[in-house]
């Protein structure tokens, strides 16, 4: 079940007078409601994992904030790759469940015990719980995050999972530093786009890998030092941009396609960061082969261990807005898609038919 929701499943019931009915939405049917019923709320939720088909609009009732909760009515949901690997059961997850980790909205009420947060407020969150593909719900307040003034709703729920990876990648788990050469795979992806802009900012030397010329130009864009469509000859070409040196740092979201090539891009004490499985796991690797590489460094974050911690998150957040608010980072809404059509959202997005950042539209 979704955390602060009821869900009323495919049931039909009534309440005080005749007139009072409910027929509840889901994919295949029609609700009505009636003005004596408690208004419904929509969520998606999967009962089975599979392809983008098990995703299922459904009607839920959302309650009263409880103590330290808010009620947030969202206007934009982020769409991020971790949202397929829970649909398909790579990451699993325990069934009926929903989707989602971040959105942006405005603050409809407070629960006891809540300070700093009023309605009508603009806040956004990203949580290591799922839930997000919703118009209504119910939130711990200490995970939400208050908006600046120059930061919209929009951006927030494109950009708070992806700018929170990049700000652990790029501050983190590597600190990239001035004259780092670095590899951005999926570089016009929603993280890739935003590591390709904060790097630049930070004074790397950054090297972007896409799948097409019209990708590669939208990372020139960006003003990455050099931009790679497709990976054939990774590691030489890389090789080659960089006098033979390698590079510091490979961010690689790809996975097991790209990882042996990434490995072999890098330089002596070089740190391989693979943070995603878009071609899927990555294959066990013996310790042996990355002192054969030149005494690498492998790392696999997860962005919830750094910013578990509710001052991690807010110092992250802070970081982020700051860099978004002043244009540093700006943030490209590649395509948006109604609550509705979030089916259409996931295939596309495995696809790699998206650009940038995917916004859903409750």
């Amino acid at each position: 079940m979704l955390s602060g929701f009821y869900n009323q499943g495919d049931t039909t019931w009534s309440s005080r007078g005749p007139s009072a009915k409910l027929v509840v939405i889901t994919q295949f049917r029609t609700v009505r409601l009636s003005a004596t019923t408690t208004p419904m709320a929509q969520a998606i939720r999967i009962h089975e994992h599979g392809g983008p088909e098990v995703l299922r609009l459904e009607a839920v009732t959302v309650g009263e904030p409880g103590p330290g909760e808010l009620r947030l009515r969202q206007t934009a949901i982020g769409l991020n790759f971790i949202d397929v690997y829970q649909r398909t059961g790579l990451y699993p997850t325990s069934l009926p469940a929903g989707l989602g980790r971040e959105a942006a909205g405005i603050v409809e009420a407070v629960g006891s015990k809540v300070r700093g947060f009023s309605p009508g407020d603009r806040v956004a969150y990203a949580l290591a719980t799922s839930g997000a593909y919703a118009d209504v719900r119910l939130l711990p307040a200490e995970r939400v995050l208050r908006l600046p003034d120059n930061v919209s709703e929009r951006d927030a729920a494109a950009s708070l999972l992806k700018g929170l990876t990049a700000h652990a990648l790029l501050r983190r788990s590597y600190r990239v530093r001035k004259g780092d050469w670095i590899v951005v795979h999926a570089a016009a992806g929603g993280v890739g786009m935003i590591l390709v802009q904060w790097a630049r900012h930070l004074g790397a030397r950054v090297i972007g890998v896409v799948g097409t010329e019209g990708k590669a130009e939208q990372v020139r864009q960006l003003g990455a030092d050099h931009v790679l469509v497709d990976t054939t000859d990774l590691a030489p070409r890389v090789r080659g941009l960089t006098r033979g040196k390698g590079v510091a740092v490979v961010y690689d979201s790809i996975g097991k396609d790209t990882f042996a090539a990434s490995l072999d891009c890098l330089q002596p004490l070089g740190m391989m960061v693979t943070f995603g499985n878009a071609s899927g796991p990555v294959p066990a690797i013996a310790p042996l082969e990355l002192g054969r590489r030149g005494s690498l460094f492998l790392t696999r974050p997860m962005l919830f261990d750094y910013i578990k911690k509710t001052a991690d998150l807010r110092k992250a957040a802070h970081e982020l807005f700051a860099v978004l608010g002043t244009g540093i980072v700006k943030i490209h809404v590649g395509q948006t898609y109604r609550l509705a059509d979030i089916a259409t959202a996931h295939a596309d997005l495995e696809a790699r038919r998206t650009t940038g950042s995917t916004v859903i539209i409750p």
